[in-house]
Formats: C-alpha cells, structure tokens, sequence
C-alpha cells in the first residue's frame, strides 16, 4: 500500500530575491511617472543654481578657504544635503504604499516585512544616486565645477553623502511606521532639516556665521558630514569620514529595529 506524503508547505521565496523583486518594482513605479523624476532632479538643480548665485560673493571674504572657487566649495554640500532631502522622501513613499493598499496586499503573500523595508530603502538609494550624478555634471558643464580631488575626490564625497542619506532614510522610514501620514512627515522632516541645513558649514564657513550661530553649527551633525565630504572633493586633509560612516551605520541600525517594529503594527 502506497503511503501519501504531503506536499511540503511552500513558505515563499528567499530574503534577497524578495528583496531584489520589490526593489525592481519601486524603480519601475518611479520610471513609470515622468513627473516624479522631472520634479525630484528639478528641485536640487534649483538649489544649486540659486545658492552658487547668491552666496558666490562669500569667497571674497577673507575667512574663506584661499584658492577655492564657491561652487567646489558649495558642491559637496549640496550633495549631502540632497541626500538628506531624498530621505525625507523614502519615508513619504512607505506612507503612500500603505495608504494605496500596496502593503496590505504584500501582507497576504508570504513576503517578510523587513524585505519590504529594505527595498524601499535600496530603491530611494539608486533614485538618490541618479539624482547626485546629473547634478554634478550640471555643476561641471553650467559652473565649472572642478575640486582639487578630482574625480576621485568627488566620487568619493559622492559615495559619503549616499552612506550619510541611506542611514537618515532609515530614520525617515522608521518615522513614517509609525506616524503612518504623509503631511505630518513632510512637517517632521522640515523642522528637522531646515535647522540643519543652514546652522552648519554647508553654505558659509563657520567662522562667518554669528557667534551663537558658531556654536549649534561647531555640533551639527551635518557640519561633520559636509566637512567630511568637502575633504574628500577638494584633496585636504580628511577629517571626520569615519564619523560620519559610524554615525549612518547606527542610524540605519536604529532606523531598522524601529521601522520593523512599527511597520508591523496593524494597519
């Protein structure tokens, strides 16, 4: 007498092809809406432009760095800050999945939350990375971008600003499990980047900036990152890159654990 055995349970696929599979998918949805690329390359082009105009005169000064154009100077600044600006989105687009029924469907399937997460993450970083490319031949053929560092130098700064946004997106989409609201991300991240972006040494050296001013920028996080990045562009000394990589990794690491914790929360 033959004896039937049952079928062994199928449990899904495994963590990197569920995470390869909805990383495809993310981009495709970004590819797939011409307005969102246009508006997301738009919005840093307009930084860039406006700033290297406005603030061009501050290499006059006698405080700024001697022999340094403004827009080498300003460059790597901008890239850490559009990095920061890409992960405020990260956290924007996991509220706008769970408000389409996007995850409620991925909840049926044997998909593990974490790869959801991980995907969204590795999606906003090829967008951020795209994002940082187009702009630094923008400053190259418009400004005449051209750092001590070179090439390397640059790539380099670039790789830093995509490690500093990658771990603050971690922190965004932590936030956005939680929160579970695209206006009152929108708001959080405001609040949280716009102190950020202007007390720091991004767009003026700090010995510029007014006394009480010198002393939130000398602890910013980001004065540690751009000056980190501004190094590496420009060929000087390199300060403050191990700091700024330690940093992204334990915020991508806290950013993790509660993400997850919230992204499983009912929805």
């Amino acid at each position: 007498m033959t004896t039937l055995t049952a079928a062994p349970r199928w449990r899904g696929t495994d963590f990197g092809t569920q995470v390869l599979v909805l990383t495809q998918r993310s981009l495709r949805t970004l590819v797939s809406d011409p307005r969102m690329i246009v508006f997301s390359i738009l919005q840093p082009l307009i930084m860039l432009t406006l700033f290297s105009q406005i603030f061009a005169s501050i290499a006059d000064t006698p405080g700024f760095p001697q022999g340094v154009a403004y827009i080498d100077f300003l460059m790597p600044a901008i890239l850490v800050n559009t990095a920061m600006q890409s992960a405020l989105q990260a956290g924007v687009g996991l509220v706008t999945d769970m408000k389409n029924g996007v995850l409620a469907r991925f909840r049926s399937l044997p998909i593990r939350s974490g790869s959801v997460l991980v995907a969204r993450s590795l999606s906003d970083l090829v967008r951020t990375a795209a994002q940082l490319l187009l702009m630094l031949v923008f400053a190259v053929v418009v400004f005449g971008y051209s750092p001590a560092g070179g090439i390397t130098g640059t790539a380099a700064a670039l790789a830093l600003a995509l490690a500093v946004g990658w771990g603050l997106g971690w922190i965004f989409l932590a936030i956005a499990a939680w929160l579970r609201n695209a206006e009152l991300m929108q708001t959080v991240g405001f609040l949280a980047m716009f102190p950020l972006m202007f007390a720091s040494s991004a767009y003026v050296p700090i010995n510029g900036l007014p006394g009480w001013l010198q002393a939130i920028a000398t602890v910013n996080p980001l004065t540690f990152a751009v000056d980190a990045a501004r190094s590496l562009a420009l060929a000087q000394p390199v300060t403050g890159v191990v700091g700024a990589l330690a940093t992204s990794a334990v915020l991508a690491a806290a950013g993790w654990f509660a993400a997850v914790k919230g992204f499983r929360r009912p929805l």
